[in-house]
């Protein structure tokens, strides 16, 4: 396998693996061992949807070294983690809402885990075995209420505030990537997951310690610095080196 998308033709939802354009439908069970159909569908009539439809969005803090200098925070002794609300995603092409347009509301680009089993109690050695893939996320951030709470699920959670996709890449290396946001054309955020704090292996192992994982689950690792808001009729853009961008329009 290499990118795998998640599709909709009518009634049917289906994963299918994703080729210089083409999709090959999956057979069986995409996190199993799946087959796939060996002539491509026509594209008439798809739709692409988030990558995965997860039970689970598990999202990180202050992970990248660049992004804790920017906010004036020290660097965490152990993951900072919260959940987005599932109802929050949706697919590259899609729309942000932003709910109160008086307060600032933020971008935020992350390279974002997908688990491919169940996983409970692993160490950070084990944990590739237990991950699917990776793919590109925005954690879109309502600033004024995140500074209001003292948790922050809900400045992050509102619908539309998590876009994901296109696809999932499965063979990739997560800790050598560079990670960029564009917002209208113009570059605000260019890091390298070389500055993750904690790596992938860690956030998974840290994470599986304390909640059941399932397959479809994600991890959003976290962003770099460059953060800032974002307006209605934005366009934004992040690339995550060797994962196709993620496109999203602000309405």
């Amino acid at each position: 396998m290499a990118a795998i998308g998640r599709f909709q033709k009518g009634d049917r939802i289906f994963f299918a693996k994703v080729v210089d354009g083409e999709i090959f439908p999956v057979r069986g069970d995409v996190f199993g061992s799946p087959s796939f159909e060996k002539k491509p569908m026509s594209l008439k009539g798809v739709r692409t949807l988030t990558p995965v439809a997860p039970s689970k969005v598990i999202a990180v803090g202050i992970n990248y070294a660049d992004h804790a200098r920017e906010t004036g925070k020290p660097l965490p002794k152990e993951p900072l983690i919260w959940f987005k609300a599932p109802t929050s995603l949706i697919p590259d092409g899609a729309k942000v809402e932003i709910p109160f347009p008086n307060h600032r509301t933020d971008y935020e680009a992350e390279l974002c885990i997908v688990i491919g089993r169940r996983i409970r109690n692993v160490t950070p050695a084990a944990a590739a075995r237990y991950i699917f893939g990776f793919t590109t996320a925005m954690d879109i951030t309502d600033r004024t209420i995140q500074a209001a709470e003292s948790q922050w699920a809900r400045a992050k959670s509102f619908d539309t505030f998590t876009p994901l996709g296109p696809y999932v890449e499965t063979k990739i290396d997560p800790h050598d990537l560079s990670i960029q946001l564009f917002q209208n054309g113009q570059l605000r955020q260019n890091s390298h997951t070389g500055q993750l704090i904690f790596n992938c292996f860690k956030l998974v192992s840290f994470i599986s310690t304390n909640i059941t994982l399932l397959p479809g689950d994600i991890i959003l690792t976290g962003t770099p610095s460059g953060i800032g808001p974002i307006h209605s009729g934005d366009r934004l853009e992040a690339r995550i080196q060797g994962l196709a961008p993620l496109v999203v329009g602000v309405k």
